[in-house]
């Protein structure tokens, strides 16, 4: 989505809005310059649309929603300290009406699914977005819809059948994945032996797996759990 024309104002600084106020305002959020000029520069070559600040960070995407109140935002998944999902439930706790699109390199349904849950109103790929494609979601969302290509919304819907893993055995499963016995396990959180193969037998049913290894697999695949 690079494009060759000027940059917007430097991140975390606002832009003055179409004094006519026939625009939909756009608010870009991205750690990654390049590509906020490029997305500045395909927005602001679409009919109808304008944006009107651009931000690095979760904190400063806060600050110029509260100022700037803009009709949509698109939003960058991946960001040092406070994460794109993070930033939009922190957003939208204030803000109910936020419209927000996440844009992420995460395909997996654990990370589509936080997103989900966090309320944007549409996710894009970075790997498989057009522009045409974003101008799309733009406009949708900022109509009031959404915009879930069809891959996303078949995760989403796949991923609304399964059931949550509680914050322990999100823990246990990481052990797992570390590779830890159950001696490790009970160790580290100074439980009993019969308590871990609990933990254990909930997560293989919750995620269908049939022992500990294939639990570790699919928690893998579904991005539940993440290699470093």
């Amino acid at each position: 989505m690079l494009a060759e024309e000027a940059p917007m104002e430097s991140s975390g600084k606002a832009k003055k809005g179409n004094t006519m106020g026939k625009n939909t305002t756009v608010l870009i959020v991205d750690d990654n310059a390049m590509l906020r000029f490029g997305l500045a520069g395909a927005i602001g070559h679409e009919e109808g649309l304008e944006v009107v600040g651009e931000a690095a960070s979760g904190a400063d995407a806060y600050d110029l929603y509260a100022m700037l109140k803009p009709d949509v935002v698109t939003m960058d998944y991946k960001m040092p300290g406070e994460d794109g999902v993070e930033c939009t439930r922190r957003i939208r706790a204030d803000f109910p009406d936020a419209r927000i699109i996440l844009f992420s390199v995460f395909e997996s349904e654990e990370d589509i699914w936080k997103a989900v849950k966090s309320g944007v109103k549409g996710y894009l790929t970075k790997n498989a977005g057009a522009v045409e494609d974003v101008m799309e979601a733009i406009h949708e969302v900022a109509d009031g819809g959404t915009y879930f290509p069809a891959l996303i919304a078949q995760k989403i819907e796949v991923r609304k059948q399964q059931e949550e893993l509680t914050p322990r055995e999100l823990e246990v499963l990481q052990l797992l994945g570390e590779g830890r016995s159950n001696k490790e396990i009970l160790d580290h959180f100074d439980i009993s032996l019969s308590t871990v193969k609990h933990h254990i037998t909930n997560i293989r049913e919750k995620l269908g797996a049939a022992d500990r290894t294939q639990a570790v697999v699919i928690a893998y695949k579904r991005g539940i759990l993440k290699v470093d």
